[in-house]
């Protein structure tokens, strides 16, 4: 579907225009030129006028000094002839068929930011922002997501604070790296105190045993000394007692080995342990509470990285849901309820771009309206225009713009209310109007 644009128009008599006519160009940028209080202005507003309705009039649409009414003409591309004129400047609209229509037909294809783009280009940010996403239709669930997205990084900042709060709590509380890691029971200890005992007095009983086994050592070697001397005849008994006396040493060598290796185990610990008992209760508690305080702030930790994925998947989604719509213009985004347009804020954008922005939100929001209207281009320097206009060329777009200028990038230059040029035109038709007519036969 081809985009309606403004192929010719005729103003008089509205504000500051006595008679102008302009073609626009069909495609790219027609700049409106000329010097202060000249007329540039009230060409736009004219074609706001005559296009947008009785919302647009002017307080004083009648230029000063005239005593003839406004006379408003338009020609759109579409064939559709546009026009205000008479006392009460009453609107006409003809199809190419000679139909009569009126402002509805008109509001099929005239946008009224294409009428007052810069009631757009000044809005806010999020203005701007909020604008885009209804014409791209997922302002509901991007709102959805931003609010999901504010609720879990609420949380996660509560969550945080406590965070470290418990952190901070932990790391102050003191820690016994020498107490049990249980509270100690009284009873506990006497009992281990008895076993100790116990064992104590088998190892007493072993030591006793071995003095039995030295003494009868000791009288075994002395009969062998009394029957040294009656070795022949007590040669058999000798034998015996010899045998007797080895198995005595290795019985004695035996016991030796046990009791060397029996130690008797000190009651000494136990014994300070029962009488510092509270105190080392009191260590394990502390440790105890240092533990559970840790563990408490590892649990928030953990919550808080939860929140934060979760943060991540609703930035991701709202980043998709974006990447996925069909937008005006490519790079062209919302970020944290700001337009963004190839990485920069409106405030960073350049003049060019923030034209194409706008320009573009235009199209998209009717696309049968392939016209702006923009006022005070001498804001913008030659490259910024020449972008601009390269831009709308290529996109086939039309845009009837003003600036302070008598340059050559003006398209038409306004002077005392004419199109300079034209008024010479208009001054010669009224002098030949004048002049007497020839007739046959009369000289």
């Amino acid at each position: 579907m081809e985009s309606i644009k403004i192929n010719k128009l005729e103003i008089e008599n509205v504000k500051r225009i006595k008679a102008v006519k302009i073609e626009p160009s069909r495609d790219g940028l027609t700049i409106v030129g000329g010097n202060n209080n000249q007329g540039k202005t009230s060409v736009l507003d004219s074609i706001a006028w005559a296009l947008g309705g009785e919302k647009y009039r002017p307080s004083q649409a009648m230029r000063e000094g005239s005593a003839i009414p406004p006379n408003l003409r338009i020609v759109m591309s579409n064939g559709l002839v546009v026009e205000r004129k008479g006392k009460n400047s009453s609107l006409k609209v003809t199809d190419p068929n000679g139909n009569k229509s009126g402002q509805q037909l008109l509001n099929e294809f005239v946008e009224q930011l294409a009428l007052d783009l810069p009631r757009f280009m000044e809005s806010s940010g999020k203005e701007k922002a909020q604008t885009l996403l209804r014409i791209i239709g997922v302002g509901e669930q991007l709102a959805d997501l931003e609010k999901n997205e504010k609720e879990l990084f609420s949380h996660r900042h509560a969550i945080g604070q406590i965070a470290d709060q418990k952190k901070k709590f932990a790391d102050e509380q003191i820690y016994y790296p020498d107490a049990p890691r249980e509270v100690v029971s009284p009873s506990e200890l006497i009992r281990k105190q008895q076993e100790i005992l116990a064992r104590n007095g088998e190892n007493q009983r072993k030591r006793d045993r071995l003095n039995e086994i030295t003494a009868g050592k000791h009288r075994i070697f002395d009969d062998l000394n009394r029957i040294d001397d009656q070795i022949a005849e007590l040669q058999v008994r000798k034998d015996k007692l010899k045998l007797e006396y080895d198995q005595a040493v290795s019985d004695e060598e035996i016991a030796m080995k046990t009791v060397l290796q029996l130690q008797d185990e000190s009651t000494a610990e136990l014994e300070a342990n029962i009488a510092d008992i509270e105190e080392i209760n009191r260590k394990v508690r502390a440790n105890l509470d240092k533990d559970k305080a840790e563990d408490d702030a590892r649990q928030y930790k953990d919550q808080y990285a939860a929140l934060t994925r979760q943060i991540e998947d609703t930035r991701k989604a709202k980043t998709d849901l974006l990447q996925t719509a069909d937008l005006p213009l490519p790079e062209l985004s919302v970020k944290d309820g700001e337009l963004v347009y190839r990485g920069q804020l409106w405030d960073n954008m350049s003049g060019s771009d923030r034209l194409k922005v706008s320009t573009a939100i235009v199209r998209k929001l009717n696309p049968k309206c392939g016209f702006v209207l923009l006022d005070k281009l001498e804001q913008m320097d030659m490259q910024t225009l020449n972008e601009f206009g390269q831009w709308l060329h290529q996109e086939g777009l039309q845009a009837i713009a003003t600036r302070v200028s008598v340059g050559d990038e003006c398209s038409i230059i306004i002077e005392d209310g004419y199109v300079k040029g034209q008024e010479i035109l208009e001054e010669d038709m009224q002098e030949m109007k004048k002049m007497p007519s020839w007739k046959v036969g009369e000289f």
